[in-house]
């Protein structure tokens, strides 16, 4: 078996010197990872079994090195894996592997995503000083400003500045964003003129988070001045996001024919084979009540791209929802329905929301049926209320009763403390006799508080008192 990249590597008994994978190696280092990524990613959601499948495939004769972690520990990032990440990174700890000076800074980015901040906290506490180095401090200013920890996120940034650490935009853009988070888009800008006085040079990423604190300020001027600064002083920065964030600072205050012409532009700018993109470009259409373009567009899309998503119906039956197109919406959901490869709830929500707007209550309880032959749990939740508050809305007691007979069964469910003081008044006014009474207390005693179930047994005693 073969171990590089430790302190030690053996090999047929023989000690090996630690070295990465030279050129000449690359092609075959690939296909040693590519096969030890597909071993790792059968493991699906399987955590503790990435250290024993490791050792299984050396104890193989099969080589292992450290480029061959590193890349699969950037697919597992890549898609989200993070468990499996960490523990890779946590088989090379055990191995004693040489990290080298980025290492840490994964590694503290996988304990806060799995283990949360304060396990990162003692990870980087425990850290040699030496090993305290800008991209290690600046994954945990941006595990703070994730968790929203403000003043954490701010004192870490000061010492950063103090240790000149803060020589590219990514800490600014870290603290800009959480001040956005924060609901604070006042100091974005203080922040932006503490960045040119110190000669620090922002990125796309820098002038859009600018641009969106402007809008939020309800400073479109503002905005427009952001966007000529970079246009004039940094042309090579600047992409489709930045047009989006233009547009939406018009359409917020109104002006929508500057709006359009921000989408045209941002058509111009992106790439015909971007997704998100054309997501934006479909919601923001519906926004400016563009149901002409927002067609135009979904229908460039399905040509241009070979998959769509559920997220890409997703967002296009939201934008046909919010344009009350329904019968585009009818047609929409049915082509999602023939050639969808998973189920996916928030469609169907989508739909169900739309109809009982329209009081289209036959075809939402249809979509509902349906759909519980493809999901459970949390849909049915989101489902439930949105039905409880169609009937509450328009004062159908039976309905809510019937509604409070079959509750979600999911643990972390609840019904909403308003929405059950509207049904108690509304079913108080109309129901007097001592059986429905009774049957309402039944019905709601495994699933109310112990305020709201003495609202009932209020209503029943008056009942028994009037009968």
């Amino acid at each position: 078996m073969a171990i590089k990249g430790g302190s030690m590597a053996v090999r047929h008994g023989v000690r090996r010197v630690f070295r990465r994978t030279s050129k000449g190696e690359a092609s075959a280092g690939a296909q040693s990872e590519d096969r030890l990524y597909r071993r790792l990613s059968a493991l699906g959601s399987t955590r503790g079994a990435v250290a024993s499948t490791i050792d299984a495939y050396i104890s193989e004769g099969k080589d292992v090195n450290k480029d061959d972690i590193d890349r699969c520990i950037r697919e597992f990032r890549k898609y989200r894996r993070y468990p499996h990440a960490l523990e890779m990174m946590e088989w090379m700890v055990l191995r004693k592997f040489r990290f080298g000076l980025t290492d840490h800074a994964v590694h503290l980015d996988l304990i806060a995503k799995v283990k949360g901040i304060d396990a990162a906290e003692d990870y980087f506490s425990g850290l040699p000083i030496k090993s305290r180095i800008t991209s290690v401090c600046g994954t945990l200013l941006n595990c703070y400003c994730v968790e929203k920890m403000g003043d954490k996120a701010e004192m870490l940034f000061s010492k950063m500045l103090e240790e000149k650490m803060v020589v590219k935009a990514l800490p600014y853009n870290n603290l800009m964003n959480l001040y956005l988070k924060l609901q604070m888009p006042e100091k974005v800008p203080v922040l932006w003129d503490e960045m040119k006085k110190r000669n620090v040079e922002p990125d796309t990423f820098t002038f859009n988070i600018l641009m969106r604190s402007y809008s939020l300020l309800k400073d479109v001027e503002g905005v427009e001045r952001i966007f000529e600064e970079m246009k004039l002083k940094h042309t090579k920065l600047g992409d489709w996001t930045t047009y989006s964030n233009l547009a939406i600072a018009y359409i917020d205050s109104g002006h929508h024919l500057k709006a359009k012409l921000a989408l045209k532009k941002l058509e111009a700018e992106m790439n015909n084979r971007d997704r998100d993109a054309y997501h934006f470009l479909i919601s923001l259409y519906s926004k400016l009540s563009d149901l002409h373009n927002a067609i135009r567009v979904w229908e460039t899309m399905k040509s241009a791209l070979k998959v769509v998503t559920n997220t890409s119906y997703l967002i296009m039956l939201q934008a046909l929802k919010n344009l009350n197109d329904v019968k585009g919406m009818q047609k929409c959901y049915r082509e999602w329905e023939s050639a969808y490869l998973s189920y996916d709830v928030r469609l169907a929500n989508t739909v169900i929301s739309a109809y009982l707007k329209h009081d289209m209550l036959e075809e939402a309880e249809l979509v509902l049926r349906k759909a519980l032959d493809g999901s459970t749990g949390p849909f049915f939740s989101s489902a439930w209320d949105m039905f409880m508050n169609y009937f509450l809305k328009n004062k159908d007691v039976e309905q809510c009763l019937r509604m409070m007979k079959v509750p979600p069964s999911t643990e972390d469910w609840n019904v909403g403390s308003s929405k059950l003081d509207s049904f108690i008044t509304a079913f108080n006014k109309d129901h007097h006799d001592m059986e429905s009474v009774r049957e309402l207390y039944i019905t709601m005693k495994g699933i109310t508080t112990a305020r709201h179930r003495s609202l009932i047994y209020r209503s029943l005693l008056q009942a028994y008192i009037s009968g």
